[in-house]
Parts: C-alpha cells; sequence; structure tokens
C-alpha cells in the first residue's frame, strides 16, 4: 500500500462533507453512542459504491448521463428532505437517553442513505481505485477491495473521532436553547449547502 494512496484517502475522509455533518448532528442529539452509530451507518453506505465499482456499474454511470443525473438528483432531493426535516423538528437536536433501538435504527437507516444517494462516491472509486491497482497485476480485484477496505476503515475512524469530540461538549451545548436553534439552523444550513453543490456538480 503506497503512502500516496493513504494521504489521498486521509485528505479526502477527514474534509467535511454530508457524513461528518450527520455524525456531528447524531453525536449532539444523542451522544457518543450514536455519533459511533453514525459514523458506522456513513461508512456502510460505502459499500454500495465499491460494490458498483468492482462490477463495473461505475463504468455505466460515468458513460450514461442520464443514469448519473438520475442518481444525483435522487442525493440533492434527500439533502434538501435532511435540511428541512432538521429546521422543523426542533427535537431533531435535542438530549435524549443513548440506546434506544429505534433512535439507532434511524441513525442507520439516514447514514446509508446519505452516502448511498452520492454518485460523487462512486465516480470517486472509479477514478481513485485504478490509480494504485494494475488491471495486469495477478490480484488486481482482492488488492482493489482491500484498498477499499482501507479507505472505509479510516472513514469509520475519522468520522468516530468528529463525533466523540462533538459528544463531549454535548452537555455544555444542549442546555443552552439559543444555541440549540442556532445549531439547527447550521446543520439545516450545512445540508442545504452540500446539496446545491451535489446539483451543481457535473460528471
Amino acid at each position: 500500500m503506497s503512502l500516496a494512496f493513504l494521504l489521498t484517502t486521509l485528505v479526502m475522509v477527514v474534509t467535511p462533507g454530508t457524513g461528518v455533518v450527520y455524525t456531528l448532528a447524531a453525536a449532539l442529539s444523542r451522544g457518543r453512542r450514536a455519533s459511533i452509530v453514525a459514523a458506522f451507518a456513513c461508512t456502510l453506505g460505502i459499500v454500495p459504491h465499491v460494490v458498483a465499482t468492482v462490477t463495473g456499474l461505475a463504468a455505466l454511470l460515468n458513460a450514461s448521463a442520464a443514469a448519473f443525473q438520475l442518481l444525483k438528483y435522487a442525493g440533492v432531493a434527500y439533502l434538501l428532505y435532511m435540511a428541512w426535516a432538521t429546521l422543523r423538528d426542533k427535537e431533531a437536536i435535542t438530549v435524549e437517553q443513548d440506546g434506544e433501538p429505534r433512535s439507532a435504527a434511524q441513525v442507520i437507516v439516514r447514514g446509508v442513505l446519505i452516502n448511498l444517494l452520492n454518485p460523487k462516491l462512486t465516480i470517486f472509486f472509479f477514478a481513485f481505485l485504478p490509480q494504485f491497482v494494475s488491471p495486469s497485476e495477478p490480484h488486481a480485484l482482492p488488492r482493489m477491495l482491500g484498498l477499499s477496505g482501507v479507505f472505509m476503515l479510516l472513514t469509520f475512524v475519522v468520522f468516530a473521532l468528529y463525533g466523540i469530540l462533538a459528544a463531549s461538549v454535548r452537555s455544555h451545548v444542549t442546555s443552552r436553547p439559543r444555541v440549540m436553534a442556532w445549531l439547527r439552523r447550521t446543520f439545516a444550513g450545512s445540508f442545504l449547502a452540500l446539496g446545491a453543490k451535489l446539483a451543481l456538480t457535473a460528471r
């Protein structure tokens, strides 16, 4: 495994995006455990993109403008929904007891959908992995899967760290109504901005 791969992956993962925003929101709303669940869910949402890349579906997505646009706007619509739901629900970020099965399920479903409906992630894998895997090498597929696993591991670790840090200041934040209102608007605005950015991106 090359140092270039690790550095590029780390930069990609550390840069705040929808997964980071969602993990931070989970940390502030339900605490450390929920933030780890959210980090795991966002990581789990990468699996379909890895499968698509390995099976060649990414090539179809890259070649077909209609397929790319369909998936892209589905992602945009979901991010807009997340922005609306966060702003509308005044209980979206509040102190709750950890470990509720229903809450954990909701965190996982939303986290998976956030990364699942992101066509740029599939294109990233399609354009990124071949740079570090030679098609002529005898074990190209296992190597591609191994590199994807490293990407997912780093994603989980970095997102979990983001969440744990946010959860550590949770009690100081959630006890202030004005701060909570500001946070709701900030997270809603972040989802809105990320949705707009996705809508304006080309293949």
